[in-house]
């Protein structure tokens, strides 16, 4: 297949502009923004809402609409009387969030308790095309190393009612809460992958297939594979890198499938320490080096290194330079969580947390 198309969800929380507290204001936010020409999708707490991109072909074109959605987004929650907060967790929060009102998400409230309860997590999924179901499976095996170092890059939600949680990404933490989050497993093919699911929905760890939560999947209604291991990024900028990378990442795996290479066997255990790690000492501290005897490693490093495996695959892309010079950015003046935590440690005061957040939110 040509180079692939690539599309963008993203997950927002709305907050009040004095508390700093989520607000129950979805279906009224997305009414605004119905008036300024975007459809937003209503998530399963209130003070949720979610923006998807059109498939775009460049990241110069994604880098637009995503900039684009989040600029009339955060009008509608202004008119709606919130404000729009690109974050993974909400870093003051009241005890417990109101359902949105769907017959679905209601089910989903009674099956699954306080889990369903204690959300407003907020994530970024991003699409890739690819040939076929069996291509998708094949790709999600050979993801399985590589997402702990997206989860470090994306991490976000380092404060959390109120505190420093002591990790980069404490939404990760919470949402391995859900029986059916987290690392995919290692699958066959599409009928083992079938077969999974099919078990798991009688054991009543879901009630449907949109419930696989694994942070790689096939898309249940696209031609793409959907890898959704990340917070919400903090900026346009960080997404657009982060869709970028897993962009190349998908590539670089269908063209070693293609040749026919071995598939990298990790152990489940190996692959959630990986995660455990990423999720507490993200883009400032280490990531467990996957290309090096799985050993503790400066995460910079591990990110130069895969950089050099996805280089051909960016190169193809076009987007070589502008991606090194974007990681080195970041790296430089932090990521999402190594700015709440500057802007909370300055005077431990919540509403530094809530600038910070909402000026990067429109960055």
């Amino acid at each position: 297949m040509s180079v692939p198309s690539v599309g963008v969800e993203e997950e927002f929380l709305l907050v009040d502009p004095r508390t700093g507290e989520p607000v129950p204001r979805n279906a009224e936010v997305a009414r605004h923004a119905a008036e300024r020409g975007v459809d937003l999708q209503l998530e399963l707490t209130t003070c949720q809402v979610e923006t998807a991109t059109d498939k775009a072909d460049t990241s110069t074109g994604l880098r637009e609409q995503i900039t684009r959605l989040r600029r009339l987004t955060a009008e509608a929650a202004e008119a709606a009387g919130a404000s729009l907060l690109a974050v993974g967790l909400p870093p003051t929060v009241p005890h417990h969030f109101p359902i949105t009102d769907t017959p679905r998400y209601h089910r989903i409230a009674d099956r699954f308790g306080m889990i369903a309860h204690e959300q407003g997590i907020c994530g970024c999924h991003v699409h890739v095309e690819v040939p076929d179901r069996e291509s998708a499976i094949a790709v999600s095996n050979r993801l399985r190393p590589w997402l702990p170092l997206l989860l470090a890059l994306a991490a976000n939600s380092a404060i959390y009612r109120n505190a420093d949680t002591g990790y980069a990404s404490w939404r990760s933490v919470l949402w391995a809460r859900w029986p059916s989050a987290g690392p995919p497993p290692h699958l066959d093919s599409a009928a083992h992958y079938d077969a999974v699911v099919a078990m798991m929905l009688e054991s009543g760890a879901m009630l449907d297939d949109r419930m696989v939560y694994w942070d790689v999947r096939p898309s249940s209604k696209f031609p793409t594979l959907e890898v959704r291991v990340a917070d919400v990024p903090a900026t346009a900028a960080e997404t657009v890198l982060m869709a970028t990378l897993v962009r190349a990442s998908v590539m670089t795996a269908l063209a070693a499938h293609g040749r026919g290479e071995p598939v990298p066997r990790i152990d489940d255990h190996a692959l959630r320490a990986a995660y455990w790690k990423a999720a507490h000492d993200g883009l400032d501290g280490q990531v467990i080096d996957v290309f090096d005897r799985w050993a503790p490693a400066p995460t910079a490093r591990v990110l130069g290194q895969w950089l050099a495996v996805l280089q051909p695959a960016l190169d193809e892309l076009g987007d070589a330079e502008w991606v090194h010079a974007e990681l080195g950015r970041i790296l430089q003046a932090g990521n999402g969580a190594m700015r709440q935590r500057r802007a909370w440690r300055e005077r431990e005061d919540i509403a530094d947390v809530l600038a910070a957040a909402a000026a990067a939110t429109l960055r």
